[in-house]
């Protein structure tokens, strides 16, 4: 894994999105010295009429339509067919939008039928690289083996997110305990037997995953494999870096306690206030004649006022009124408190055009430039709901360190909270927010937010 903004990425993953650039550039390359003609008149264009320029800003679009797409996914990336579909999408995508730029702004385009054939190269060379990508990947010879060492609440979510994540590089060879049942076929071994497993599978990789260590860990046989060269890891620490969230199951007071993070220093938190301040009362200003429409129309649509106010909790626990356009008939909120589900009665006509679009969210821009709330942080929630989910959930008032968001990890990770179970999931994502909060992991959200919302994924 690779930490970039914060946040977790597999190494793999990040590779083959380099390799496809390159593989984008190369193809646009191609395509320019065949018309141009000859390889001096190519490297003229390229140098002195911009030429890189033009081609880094069709690799720019490749890239972006492909993360779009979710073709580095890691539930895409194991399905070939969904890859071929979704790349011929990227294709289609790529060309019209280079098309109409091309036509607006000519100056910017490529010479000839340069664009023509390097799409055709593309359309060529990266289903073709994916596939070899997909075999590799696959590939027993190029994991990394490793074994889970320990009985405890991670060692069966363990195997499954590394059984199914192949991009990850990582196949499970064993597990050492007694009282887990392993899954995927993983053999099962005596934990007198730990070197000799190590030695004989050629183990890279130790993850304890033993719920109480007090005097049960062999302490003394991890140090001497950690000499040997093998990485000695702390389950609940790789948990987090694969699947970006907390493992609520295994956490302990102490190691929220010593774990670096769930901290936000003093400058982040003035960022922050900044950032809010001046983006908020930009967006008001850019959004007010939707919001001028969205008013209009909540008002014909039914009866009752166009902004709907509630109590929500935010920092440290103290309550705020969020602003909202209706989307529900009026008192609706009192009759049933629930989160909306798909063909909610109580959602109007209007009130489904604005949850799909979530311009029901922009009057939270006044919450932003008030101080209520921040671009990014944990939703807020009624207070009947967050006492409820505190009473039941450990850790759960740790989510209002922070000042609530519009958006946030757990909403670009998940969607609605309807069960316990839910929120208890949704509050592992907060807490590794909390736990990593910063400008780079602040900036990755809001770029995945907007992807959420020109895909109009979520709203209900």
């Amino acid at each position: 894994m690779i930490r970039l903004f914060n946040a977790y990425f597999p190494t793999r993953t990040l590779l083959l999105t380099v390799t496809e650039a390159l593989l984008v550039t190369l193809a646009f390359v191609v395509s320019l010295v065949f018309w141009a003609g000859t390889a001096m008149d190519a490297n003229i264009y390229l140098l002195y009429e911009n030429g890189f320029g033009r081609i880094g800003l069709v690799v720019g679009i490749f890239v972006l339509l492909m993360y779009y797409f979710d073709l580095y996914d890691s539930i895409v990336l194991s399905n070939r067919r969904e890859v071929v579909t979704r790349l011929v999408g990227v294709l289609g995508c790529a060309f019209v939008a280079l098309s109409v730029l091309y036509y607006a702004f000519p100056e910017i385009s490529l010479v000839g039928g340069t664009l023509w054939l390097g799409v055709a190269i593309v359309g060529v060379t990266v289903p073709a690289w994916r596939k070899l990508f997909f075999v590799l990947n696959r590939s027993a010879r190029f994991s990394e083996r490793a074994i889970l060492y320990g009985d405890g609440p991670l060692a069966v979510p363990l195997m499954e997110e590394i059984t199914n994540r192949s991009e990850l590089g990582v196949r499970v060879v064993g597990f050492i305990g007694s009282n887990t049942e392993t899954t995927g076929g993983i053999p099962r071994f005596d934990e007198q037997d730990l070197q000799d497993v190590v030695l004989q599978r050629n183990v890279r990789r130790v993850v304890v995953t033993m719920g109480d260590r007090r005097g049960k860990l062999r302490v003394d046989q991890l140090l001497k494999l950690k000499t040997q060269g093998v990485r000695i890891q702390d389950g609940p620490e790789y948990y987090e870096s694969i699947t970006g969230r907390i493992p609520l199951e295994s956490v302990r007071l102490s190691w929220l306690i010593f774990s670096p993070g769930f901290h936000v220093r003093a400058g982040m938190r003035l960022y922050k206030r900044a950032v809010s301040l001046f983006l908020g009362s930009l967006a008001i200003a850019i959004t007010s004649p939707i919001m001028l429409l969205a008013t209009i129309a909540v008002r014909l649509d039914s009866r009752g006022p166009a902004i709907f106010r509630q109590k929500r909790v935010g920092e440290n626990g103290k309550l705020f009124t969020v602003y909202k356009f209706r989307s529900m008939f009026e008192g609706s909120d009192k009759v049933k408190l629930t989160p909306a589900e798909h063909g909610d009665p109580r959602v109007t006509r209007v009130g489904k055009w604005l949850r799909r679009t979530r311009v029901d969210e922009l009057p939270q821009l006044f919450n932003i430039v008030k101080g209520d709330m921040a671009f990014v942080g944990p939703r807020p929630f009624v207070p009947e709901q967050e006492e409820e989910c505190a009473a039941q959930i450990p850790f759960y008032r740790e989510r209002w360190l922070v000042k609530p968001g519009a958006t946030g990890w757990a909403q670009i990770n998940r969607g609605y909270n309807a069960t316990l179970e839910d929120n208890r999931e949704k509050l592992a994502y907060d807490l590794f927010y909390i736990k990593n909060v910063s400008f780079g992991l602040d900036l990755f959200i809001m770029f995945s937010t907007i992807k959420i919302l020109l895909l109009g994924r979520g709203g209900r």
